[in-house]
């Protein structure tokens, strides 16, 4: 379910991190597609509890320094450890590809953080991303943190989506790959969500948060790597006491 107003504030926030500059009412209704009425609605909203403000008389709104401060307040409460961050930076400057911190929700998976490639052609992933728990190698890594019972839960609300020819379309395939997971000491994906893509992914417990450890890159660079990746991954995760789950069958 969508709600349109909320997901009005999210799209005006990405507006303007795309724009960055001020904008009139009128640029964001052309922009966005809105109806004046709901833009003028919208904004005003915003202005009246402080989050958007006008850097110059008549010269456009613009979000004010109060989204980063309450954002930060949020991210204080709840931090990553930061013995995660920087096995994730560590693991992209070993590998050279995309290293992401994902989160399950409801049935995706969230990136809660994310080290991006500095290569020409790499994945493209930001905070926020959501890629299915079922069709890629981050998801099923948080999988593997459930009971077969609380998998079940999760299976019913799954949508089976045909995105190629990898995609895993049932029950019994995603369980054969947990299977397969399990034996070989960390996860994997051959453009089962997004073509040419290749991922790896280790589940990790921290604080109590089913999280996935995930590198991703094209095939072209990856695939045949993956075996690598996943040791460089594991290396990382033992030099800071991080530790996989090895209650799924991944080494400790």
């Amino acid at each position: 379910m969508l709600v349109k107003q909320a997901a009005n504030v999210i799209e005006l926030i990405e507006f303007f991190a795309r724009h960055q500059r001020p904008a009139t009412m009128a640029e964001i209704s052309d922009m966005l597609n809105w109806p004046r009425s709901s833009t003028f609605n919208l904004v005003g909203t915003l202005v009246e509890k402080g989050y958007l403000y006008e850097p110059r008389g008549r010269g456009g709104y613009y979000p004010s320094p109060r989204w980063m401060s309450t954002i930060h307040i949020i991210a204080e409460a709840d931090p990553l450890p930061p013995q995660l961050m920087e096995a994730s930076a560590s693991i992209r400057d070993r590998t050279g590809e995309t290293t992401a911190i994902g989160h399950a929700i409801g049935t995706d998976v969230i990136f809660l953080h994310v080290c991006e490639s500095d290569q020409p052609i790499r994945y493209f992933a930001q905070i926020g991303t959501r890629v299915p728990v079922h069709a890629s190698s981050a998801g099923r890594a948080i999988l593997s943190h459930f009971s077969r019972q609380e998998r079940n839960a999760i299976y019913r609300r799954i949508v089976f989506t045909h995105y190629s020819q990898t995609t895993p379309m049932n029950i019994d395939a995603v369980e054969a790959e947990l299977e397969e997971a399990r034996i070989r000491g960390f996860h994997q994906s051959n453009s089962e969500f997004i073509a040419d893509l290749a991922g790896v992914a280790i589940p990790l417990l921290i604080d109590h948060r089913r999280l996935s450890l995930v590198v991703a890159g094209p095939t072209s660079r990856c695939l045949a790597r993956r075996a690598e990746i996943a040791s460089i991954m594991l290396d990382e995760i033992r030099q800071r006491g991080l530790g996989a789950n090895p209650a799924r069958g991944l080494p400790p």
